[in-house]
């Protein structure tokens, strides 16, 4: 069984936070907040532009740091060379389309962009702007061109822009691009555009069954683990569709299409439907085995009238379901299909045990397999767990932050497709 790293990337970090000059720049506030109460030594470099939307007071409040925009300011410590080089990690948001034409273009016309010339430590663009601009094939030309030149520029989310227009282009949510950038000080290679054009659909959270009008069967998924495969794969480029049961509240991920279920036939009829057109299924969703037989109409009463027990229908398992159609035709062949499992130790065996018999059941190509318990994977930031594969390949995935884990099931799922997909990949 093979070690995967451990993702520790915990201590403290000198981070640049550079500021473009667009509407979201107040919602850098946010992302500089995060860092600095994570511990982090953060710098924050606006541009001119920037400083018209959010008071260079406001920046240094929040950083504890000085904040400048020029060259020729504090001369004698070299700025616009020191900071790119001490470094650990820099992120632009918003990123505006100005601004990564200059950094596509080598420009150094202000500090910003002398620093991103100097930075030879990840560095992450979340871009901001309207609609039209984002697809402009300018645009579209400079985004590439920092990515060949191993720069993160990461999706943006659709919906409200600058007045009343809406549309791709507007900057994620600050925990989504701290988490993001975070993942890429753990691991810096998280992020490689390998899922260009695929399409992959992945389920996440806990179905909830009713029993009555006030009361259900669920589960403790937050759903956390899912939603982070689900925006990593779309940084990775694909196109992911995600079928999202209840979660803890979270946010969707940017570049991400989500269908939203609430019991385990509704998500059932959503993968079902979802995965015809994918290349690869990912169900991460913590699905209800069973549900109430019968649905009461009315609040069920403690007393006379209580039920003395509560039937149960076995819902149907939606893994093994993907498995059969694609044995019978009804999925490509060639459609990777990937489980997930929570498993307890009991006294016929381990979690590994209880973990490769599920996977024979299943007959899915790779099951993720998770240790559950207090504190352990459900309702928390962090997780470990194995990659089980039919192959007969076992990798153990080392504690991490949930996104950790995700890019290593997403690395796991690419590198399925990349040698045919799923049944007959083997």
């Amino acid at each position: 069984m093979t070690e995967l790293d451990s993702g520790a990337a915990t201590r403290h970090r000198r981070i640049v936070v550079g500021v473009g000059g667009g509407i979201a720049a107040y919602k850098a506030c946010a992302i500089i907040r995060s860092f600095t109460e994570s511990g982090h030594h953060v710098r924050v470099v606006p541009t001119d532009a920037a400083l018209e939307f959010v008071g260079s007071a406001t920046f240094e409040a929040l950083s504890g740091n000085p904040v400048q925009t020029g060259v020729f300011t504090d001369v004698p410590q070299v700025p616009h060379v020191r900071l790119g080089q001490e470094a650990d990690l820099v992120v632009i948001a918003p990123a505006t389309a100005d601004l990564m034409a200059r950094a596509a273009h080598g420009r150094a016309d202000d500090l910003l962009t002398a620093t991103l010339l100097t930075a030879r430590c990840p560095v992450v663009f979340a871009p901001a702007m309207h609609t039209e601009m984002w697809e402009h094939p300018a645009t579209v030309a400079n985004v590439a061109t920092l990515r060949s030149r191993g720069i993160t520029v990461i999706e943006p989310a659709s919906g409200r822009l600058t007045g009343k227009d809406t549309g791709a282009g507007r900057l994620p949510e600050p925990d989504e691009i701290v988490g993001l950038a975070t993942l890429l000080l753990e691991r810096p290679d998280a992020l490689p555009r390998d899922l260009e054009g695929r399409r992959i659909v992945v389920s996440a959270g806990g179905t909830r069954e009713p029993l009555d009008p006030v009361r259900f069967l669920g589960n403790r998924s937050s759903g956390k683990q899912g939603y982070a495969i689900a925006r990593l794969a779309a940084q990775r480029g694909a196109q992911v569709t995600l079928i999202a049961g209840y979660t803890a509240e979270l946010s969707d991920p940017a570049a991400v299409d989500v269908i939203r279920v609430r019991t385990a036939q509704e998500m059932r009829e959503a993968v079902d439907k979802a995965a015809v057109g994918a290349e690869a299924v990912v169900m991460a969703a913590a699905v209800a085995d069973f549900r109430p037989s019968t649905v009461a109409t009315a609040k069920i009463k403690k007393g006379a009238d209580e039920p003395d027990m509560i039937p149960l229908t076995r819902n149907d398992d939606i893994l093994a379901g993907l498995v059969k159609a694609r044995s019978d035709g009804d999925l490509p062949l060639t459609t990777a299909i990937v489980g997930f499992a929570a498993e307890t130790g009991d006294a016929q065996g381990d979690v590994l045990t209880h973990a490769r018999s599920k996977l024979a059941r299943k007959g899915c190509d790779l099951l993720v397999v998770n240790a559950v318990g207090e504190g352990k994977a459900f309702e928390v930031d962090d997780n470990s767990g194995w990659i089980l594969g039919a192959d007969g390949s076992e990798r153990a995935l080392a504690h991490g932050s949930k996104s950790l884990m995700a890019s290593r099931v997403v690395d796991a799922t690419s590198a399925l497709l990349a040698v045919g997909g799923g049944a007959s990949a083997g």
